[in-house]
């Protein structure tokens, strides 16, 4: 009798253990307003999640309320405590108030969660500053700095750049000095005065040579012949990601699997030169290798102990910060790794002032 009595005991253990053990959706903001969208001009929301959970969290549908709104949304388990972004591109086709939803179906919970954003449509807009905050002259845009991230091999992806004419005339926008992998194209080729118009830059993963980041500058011509200067200049990075298809449960099951002490650095910049150091590593059953170490900003230097870190070990990373070149980053600073960790190739450590 005492023996069946240790059984069950046991067994109400793992039950509660299993229960414990699950993933969880976290949502920084699950409604934003978004102002002002003038007509037939897509403007771009993102979400922010987190995995709260202790198990690896999976998206497994998204649906949007109408056809004018499209979803990109992460196709990769979301570690617990990493995070990732929902983002809704809204095509408006009618003037007026609008209010939309995104569902969002998780292995989290039976039912679904809920993502809105609302806002008005206009036939055009006098927040010049706050639409368009980037003044080149003849015109204005809605970013300088544009980012492709979690890019895999085949992939395609676009960004869009809102351009509002600033001027009487009419205004042909053009990006000089594209690489390879970027195309543009022009909505409309011809922008009338005080107009608002769409530049598409599209990617082609395949021109891609490394893994991890790539960096590049473009710039807008606002006059014929004109040059390139910082005063036209427009950041365009990418992230391409190693592919894990063709691992199988059991290789997957043994996989080196990458923790980082902390995803954050905060610097008070007291100094002319300050450093600090994150600890990386490996709980997997595979050594782990850092194929990448890359920064995105300036001033920003870092040092990895070592670049294969066996399982049950730790290497430190150095982050050494400049005080004087840190200042001048449009954005805030990242230091990129890429990794053959199959639920996290990518890790990012922000590089925060004071």
């Amino acid at each position: 009798m005492k023996r069946k009595h240790v059984i069950i005991a046991a067994l109400s253990v793992l039950t509660s253990a299993d229960c414990w053990a699950q993933p969880k959706l976290s949502i920084a903001s699950d409604l934003k307003n978004v102002g002002e969208v003038v007509f037939q001009q897509p403007r771009r929301v993102s979400f922010d999640l987190t995995n709260a959970g202790t198990e690896p969290l999976q998206l497994q549908r998204v649906n949007s309320s109408c056809g004018c709104t499209t979803v990109e949304w992460p196709k990769g388990a979301i570690a617990p405590g990493e995070s990732a972004t929902v983002t809704a591109t809204f095509d408006a086709q009618m003037l007026g108030s609008f209010y939309k939803e995104i569902e969002l179906w998780t292995n989290a919970d039976k039912a679904p969660a809920y993502l809105t954003f609302q806002g008005r449509v206009v036939a055009a807009t006098t927040d010049y500053e706050g639409t368009f905050p980037i003044d080149m002259g003849v015109a204005r845009l809605s970013t300088n700095v544009v980012e492709f991230d979690d890019v895999n091999r085949g992939d395609h992806p676009e960004a869009v750049i809102m351009v509002m004419n600033n001027s009487r005339t009419s205004y042909r926008p053009e990006l000089m000095h594209l690489p390879s992998y970027l195309t543009a194209t022009y909505h409309p080729e011809l922008l009338a005065g005080g107009r608002v118009g769409r530049i598409v830059l599209h990617l082609n993963s395949e021109r891609l040579k490394n893994y991890g980041l790539t960096e590049t500058s473009v710039y807008l011509a606002r006059k014929m012949g004109d040059k390139v200067s910082a005063e036209n200049e427009i950041d365009v990075s990418a992230i391409l990601l190693p592919g894990f298809a063709n691992l199988s449960a059991d290789e997957l099951a043994k996989a080196p699997h990458m923790e980082l002490e902390q995803d954050s650095l905060v610097f008070g910049l007291e100094k002319d030169k300050e450093s600090q150091v994150v600890m990386v590593s490996n709980t997997g059953l595979r050594p782990l290798n850092v194929r990448s170490v890359q920064v995105h900003g300036k001033g920003v230097n870092v040092k990895l102990g070592n670049r294969v870190i066996k399982p049950g070990k730790s290497v430190q990373l150095k982050v050494t910060v400049l005080r004087d070149m840190i200042r001048n980053n449009k954005s805030t600073p990242r230091i990129l790794l890429i990794t053959d960790d199959p639920a996290r190739p990518k890790t990012i450590v922000k590089v925060k002032t004071s």
